[in-house]
Order: structure tokens, then C-alpha cells, then sequence
């Protein structure tokens, strides 16, 4: 088996034999398929299998795999040159895309990956309010810097601790750790902080321990405190943004935050991210200001031509949002309508085409009640639809993607697969 011969070389050159830990299944106890190919809603393996992928690259790839239209600017591009580190109109036309589609942001600047994003707005919210302690979310990935791979303390309201070696504890001290929709915790987190917030950063809808939508209050009141403190609002739109809709979770809830992350749909698969907000944050940054940031490969043509692309599809075609929620929630009724007739305990949470299918009794609202799944169960409903063809997370707190080139075909036949594996299975 070729990606079996793969895996075994990968892990004597690369850490795990990845380049991303969740890639490395290890969650599954497999040795992980090398992709190959895909198109529109599916994809190959080296040893030619065929899978529906509901991954799509967690989540870039709204329009599908190898979009014509998509792969068609990139060649362009690249005959035209793949990186000059230096302006090109391409970056000023993806800019005033962002700032006519979210009207939060007023000035936008481009990075290479959702954790530059918001380690950048981190930096540039202490930078602005002259204060150093971030609020975060339990629960919530906001990428791999620092000051943001923090668990939560030991007690309530306590600032954090390192959640990886080598982030020092001076790093987390500056890190407080709240509970996602837990309205009195942050409320006595601003009270017994006063002065010392610049930010809160946080997920309007949870994607990393799996699908996890706000209380409707839980995101008004963070914008309230937030304000009424002088702190700032970050929303990290990393995954949302122009998933869950073309103005992103906070057109969804109406809620207009200080700074936005963005990443993932904005590259139409190839590596970006961007922060931006209101124009007097905006222009603390350099060369406007006096924090700095930079990046060789920022604003590359390459990406920033696949994602201005993916993002002009979307806005000539809003009604696409309408579709993927079609698709998205007869695929949740129908796997929920499966396992209940099999007897297997599950919550199925969806905000438009973002899903996880929790398996649990409870309601899934926080960190907590995700923890409450049986990881176990979860792991063999995986390894089943993996073999029979289906691509779906490898771990339990991971979200599942609708594309716009899922068809009818595929969601029948995932369902058809579905009621197959939990027939069969005891769990």
C-alpha cells in the first residue's frame, strides 16, 4: 500500500510523520491516507480510493476541490510570477473585497495563516490600549502562538497555564481563561480585572472543539462588557468567515467587533490569513504605527488570486448560502434520524454549512459538555466510514464542511453508508 510505504518514511524525516498534528490520525489509531487529488466534493489516495471528503481541507474549499475558475487564476498567476515581495493590485482588490463584504473592517492587512492573524491582533490590541492581559475562550483554537496556547488555571478565574511546552508561564500569566457562553464567569472576569483588559479574542462560533454555536446573549453581552471596559473585541473568523455566511458569524448575529481574523476561504485553498478592523486600530500598525509586523510572503499574488476569485463567486451567487444550509441540514436530520433508530446516543450541532455529530446525551455548549463524548465511539463510526469511503474528521471535537459541490448523489450515499456502519456496529 502506497500510503502505508509513505507514512513509514514521513515519520523518519518529519515529526510524526505530519506537517499538522491532526493529520497523523493518531486520535483513529490509523496510519492516515496521502491524498493524491480531488475534485469538486472528492478526493483520491495514492492507492487510488475514492473518498466524499467533508473535510475540504478543514474548510477552505467552499467551492469544492480544483474549482475551474479558481485553478484557472492561479495558472495565470503563476506564468505572470508566484511572489515578487512587493505591491501588486491584487492585494488592493482583495482588501476592498473584505471591507465591502464585512463592514467591521475598515483597514485590512494580509498574513500567511490564520495563526498570524490573530497572534498579529493580539499584539496590536496591547499595542492600541496600552493594557497586556487577552481574554480567551475554553475551547477555542485561535493557532499556535504563545499567548494563545493557554489551558485554562487551576480555579475559576484565574489566569493560565501553558498548554505546550515551550510557552513560558510569564507568557500565560498575561492569558485569562474564561467558559465560551458562560455569561457570569466573563462578567466577573472584566469585574475583578478592571483596567487591565486589551482584549477578548474569541470564536463567535466555536469550530475547534467541534461545532459549538453562541447563545444569542453570550455574544451581545461580550460586546458589551468589552466596550463598557475599554477593552477590545476580536473575533476570530479564521473558520467563519464567509462560511457561515458572505459577512461571516458576525453578520449572522449582528454583532460588530473591534478586529477580525480571517484565513482559510479568503485563500481559496492556497495559505492566508488577514486581520483588520477600525481605521484608528488599524493604523497602530507599521508602517502607519508603531506595531510591527511584517511578512515576506504576505499578500502573495498566488493566493491572494485564488482567494479574490472564491470570494467574487460568492458574492455574485449569495444564494449559495442558502443551498449549502439545505444540504448541510437534511445531511444533520437524517444522520441524527439514523442513529436515533439504531440507539446510539448523539447531538448533532450545525451553524449553516459548519456540523459535529457529538456522541453524547447532552447538549453541547461549552468545553465541558464537548468533553462529555465517547471518544470511543466516535473513533469507530470514523474508521468504518473511512473504509467505506467517506471523509470525515479524525477527531471528535473537529468540525465537519459542506461544499457547494456536494451533490444530492453524495449526501444520499453518506447517509446510505451511515445507516450501513451503525447497523452493523455495536458501539
Amino acid at each position: 500500500m502506497k500510503s502505508q510505504e509513505l507514512y513509514t518514511r514521513a515519520v523518519k524525516v518529519m515529526p510524526g510523520g505530519v506537517n499538522s498534528p491532526v493529520r497523523a490520525f493518531k486520535s483513529a489509531g490509523l496510519t492516515p491516507p496521502f491524498i493524491k487529488k480531488g475534485s469538486k466534493s472528492h478526493i483520491w489516495d495514492e492507492d487510488g480510493k475514492e473518498y466524499i471528503d467533508y473535510v475540504l481541507s478543514w474548510g477552505p474549499l467552499i467551492l469544492g476541490h480544483a474549482h475551474p475558475e479558481v485553478v484557472s487564476v492561479i495558472k495565470k498567476q503563476a506564468e505572470l510570477g508566484t511572489s515578487f515581495g512587493a505591491c501588486t493590485e491584487l492585494e488592493v482588490l482583495m482588501a476592498e473585497k473584505i471591507r465591502e463584504a464585512l463592514p467591521s473592517i475598515e483597514v485590512v492587512r494580509m498574513v500567511n495563516s490564520g495563526t498570524e492573524a490573530t497572534m498579529s491582533a493580539i499584539r496590536l490590541a496591547r499595542g492600541y490600549t496600552g493594557r497586556n492581559i487577552i481574554v480567551k475562550f475554553a475551547g477555542c483554537y485561535h493557532g499556535h502562538s504563545d499567548s494563545l496556547l493557554i489551558k485554562a488555571g487551576s480555579g475559576a478565574l484565574t489566569f493560565g497555564s501553558p498548554d505546550s511546552a515551550g510557552v513560558t508561564q510569564d507568557t500565560a500569566r498575561d492569558t485569562i481563561v474564561s467558559n465560551y457562553n458562560d455569561i457570569d464567569m466573563i462578567r466577573d472576569v472584566f469585574e475583578k480585572h478592571p483596567g487591565d483588559i486589551a482584549a477578548a479574542i474569541v470564536e463567535p462560533v466555536a469550530g475547534n472543539m467541534g461545532t459549538v454555536p453562541p447563545k444569542p446573549e453570550f455574544l451581545q453581552e461580550l460586546r458589551s462588557l468589552t466596550k463598557s471596559h475599554g477593552a477590545l473585541l476580536i473575533f476570530d473568523e479564521v473558520i467563519t468567515g464567509f462560511r457561515v455566511g458572505y459577512e461571516g458569524a458576525q453578520g449572522l448575529y449582528n454583532i460588530v467587533p473591534d478586529i477580525t481574523t480571517l484565513g482559510k476561504i479568503i485563500g481559496g485553498g492556497l495559505p492566508v490569513g488577514a486581520y483588520g478592523g477600525k481605521e484608528e486600530i488599524m493604523r497602530r500598525v507599521s508602517p502607519d504605527g508603531p506595531v510591527y509586523q511584517a511578512g515576506t510572503l504576505s499578500g502573495n499574488p498566488l493566493a491572494m488570486a485564488a482567494g479574490y476569485t472564491t470570494l467574487s463567486i460568492l458574492s455574485k451567487n449569495l444564494d449559495i448560502y442558502s443551498k449549502l444550509n439545505k444540504k448541510a441540514e437534511r445531511l444533520c436530520l437524517e444522520l441524527k434520524d439514523i442513529m436515533d433508530k439504531a440507539g446510539i446516543p448523539v447531538t448533532i450541532n450545525r451553524v449553516g454549512s459548519m456540523m459535529t455529530l457529538f456522541f453524547t446525551n447532552s447538549k453541547v455548549y461549552d468545553y465541558a459538555s464537548a468533553a462529555t463524548s465517547d471518544t470511543a465511539c466516535y473513533n469507530i463510526f470514523f474508521k468504518k466510514m473511512l473504509q467505506a469511503g467517506i471523509y470525515l474528521p479524525p477527531s471528535q471535537f473537529e468540525t465537519f464542511f459542506v461544499s457547494t459541490a456536494h451533490t444530492d448523489e453524495d449526501i444520499e450515499k453518506t447517509l446510505n453508508i451511515a445507516e450501513d456502519v451503525t447497523k452493523n456496529l455495536s458501539f
